[in-house]
Parts: C-alpha cells; structure tokens; sequence
C-alpha cells in the first residue's frame, strides 16, 4: 500500500513571497495528521529558526513522522537534529547536469558526502531518507547504482526536480529500477507540475511499483507546484486501486483547513477542491442530477467531505423544472413549468433546497 508524505509546508514556504511563521505551520500539520498522511516534511531546518521552531512543535504533537530535509553537509543534519525531527532526508543531487552545475562535484563524490550525512543523522538518533536531487534525468544505471549504494535506508526517493516527465517515461523508469534489484519497498518518488502532469505521475510511479509518494496540499509549491495530494487520492479512488491509506472522508476539509492556516487560497476551477467543480447550473445537468448526480459528475463529493451544489434561476430550462417539480410530487404540467421557471428567473440563482422549498411553497 503506497504511503503519501505530505511536503505542503516546505514546498509552499519556498514560494516567492511566502513567510509561514510557526503557528502557521503548526495548524497546517494538524490537519495533516488528522487527515492521515504518513510523514509531514514540515521545513528545512538549516535556512533558519522559524523551520527548527515549528518542526519541534509538530514532532511532539502529530502522529505522523515530521521530516526535515538536509544538504549532504554536517550543518544541514545538526541543524535537523537540533530541531527534533524523525526523521532526516538528505537530498543529493545525481544527474550530469546538477552534479556540475549545483555540486560542482564528481558523482562518487556526492554519494560519499551523502553517506556521511546519512551516518551522522543515524548517530543523532534520527530516521533517515534519502532524496535523489533530478533523480528522473539520471541515467538508470546511476540510479540503480545509488540504491546499491545504500542498502540500510529504508526509503529512498527519486525526484522529478524539474517537472520533465510524463506517466509512460515514469511507469518505464520505476519498472526498469525494479528489473535491476531495486526494492519497490524502498522506492518513493517526487514530482513536480511544471508540464502539469505531477498527479498523473504520481500514479504511474505506484502503479507501477514505487511505494511512497511526496504530496501537496493543492500542489502548493515552488514554480508550478508538486503532485496534489487531493488529486492523486480522489483519482487513485475512482479510476485506480484506491490503496492510499488516509481518511477519504475528511480529505476535503483537511486541504481546505491547511490552505487556511497558510493564508493561501485556490481558483474556483481548481479540480477537487475549487467550489466551481461541484457547482452546476446548466439546465441539462441539473435536470439529470436531480435523478442520479453521477450522471455529470466524476465522483461523489461527499465521499471526500465536499458537497455538490446545484443551482436554479435565469439559466434554468425545462428539464430542470420538470425535475424540481418531479421532486416535490407536483405533475409537471406545461403550465406549471413555464411558471416555475418564470418564479426560478425572478428570485434565483438558488440551491436545490431552496428551489423545492420554492415549489412547495408555490404549487
């Protein structure tokens, strides 16, 4: 069963423009919790106090693993572990192109520093991850190697840093890491939405054997955001396995909550959580979802706390009259549902409550 680990805090405060302080973040990791995720990368403790303050909080107040992310450099874990986390992930970079231009450093190299990052996390008394920095444009048998490289860390994660993948290339590349020893057990992935393809990603790696997935909370995050966490399990829900264990029933509100207590916010049209995508008018759909709502709608709100809301007034037609009245026992004559209609574009727009309270009220 694959295991989500949330990374809205971090990734969302790397934002331009962002400043979460503690409280912020604290409220968010609650939210989280309840929601059921795995593990919270709650900061970077390294980049300054407000990240070790709020990630000591959470560790002594959440159930899941609070995660702080390091360098492959001693101040980056002493900072981790002066902050209490649960666990470390050291992130190391691994293609050509990062090696150079980030470490300025041998591949070798680089797997050497992050090993002893990783011994001194281990030594503090901490857990420990390992990221694997454009992990997607690492030549496969660099990858593969790198798992080799650490046979002791339970979970290592290849990253799509810069958002260059698309679900067949990914479903390849975790199978090929499979057919070369790689423990699916072991594998995570990273996904970033900058072809807007982070979710459906997100899936491909799972389906195809990787066992822990980063996640966030409206795809908050640096450039275009990460893999959506009330994506990927509404989608894994309806056209998946629906393995990810979190609380489905609570997913909605658990985002709303988190968006809250980081001050941020999502465009109506947003899939799964902005209001448009429940919300329907057109005298076609509501007409039918009067009678089944699954007739134009993916999934049942209510599954995951949300709720539908169909709206009645000047856009109405006589298909959804006729409903209304349907609903209220009334026979839907022609002349009651011209009248009706013409009540419905005088006093909506209005929800379906209200609209047979309307015909209640008037016929």
């Amino acid at each position: 069963m694959p295991a989500l680990r949330d990374v809205t805090i971090r990734e969302g405060a790397q934002m331009p423009g962002r400043e979460y302080d503690v409280e912020d973040r604290v409220s968010a990791g609650r939210a989280l919790d309840r929601l059921g995720v795995d593990a919270i990368q709650a900061g970077f403790p390294a980049v300054g106090g407000t990240d070790r303050r709020a990630i000591r909080r959470l560790a002594a107040d959440v159930e899941a693993d609070v995660v702080g992310i390091a360098r492959a450099r001693p101040e980056d874990v002493e900072a981790a572990l002066d902050a209490g986390v649960d666990v470390v992930e050291v992130f190391v970079p691994t293609s050509d192109r990062q090696l150079d231009g980030v470490l300025g450093t041998s591949r070798a190299e680089a797997l050497s520093m992050a090993g002893e990052a990783l011994d001194r996390a281990r030594e503090g008394g901490a857990r420990v991850h390992l990221t694997l920095v454009d992990g997607f444009r690492t030549d496969l048998t660099h990858l593969a190697d790198a798992f080799a490289s650490f046979p002791s860390v339970p979970t290592v994660t290849v990253a799509d840093t810069v958002g260059a993948r698309t679900p067949d290339r990914v479903r390849d590349v975790v199978a090929d890491l499979r057919e070369r020893g790689v423990d699916g057990d072991r594998l995570g992935v990273h996904f970033h939405d900058d072809l807007g393809m982070a979710a459906a990603n997100t899936l491909a790696a799972t389906a195809a054997g990787a066992t822990t997935a980063d996640v966030s909370v409206a795809a908050l995050g640096e450039r275009a955001g990460n893999a959506a966490l009330e994506r990927v399990v509404v989608a894994d829900a309806v056209d998946g396995a629906g393995d990810f264990a979190v609380d489905r029933s609570a997913l909605i509100p658990a985002c709303r909550a988190v968006l809250d207590a980081l001050g941020e916010s999502v465009d109506p049209r947003t899939p799964v959580l902005g209001e448009a995508v429940t919300t329907h008018e057109s005298g076609i759909h509501t007409a039918a979802m009067l009678r089944d709502p699954a007739t134009f709608e993916p999934f049942d709100p209510a599954a995951f706390g949300g709720e539908r809301r169909l709206v009645f007034g000047p856009g109405s037609g006589r298909g959804s009259a006729r409903a209304l009245l349907e609903r209220a026992d009334v026979d839907p004559t022609d002349e009651r549902v011209a009248r009706l209609l013409d009540l419905l574009a005088e006093r909506g727009p209005m929800d379906a409550d209200a609209a047979t309270a309307l015909v209640e009220e008037r016929f």
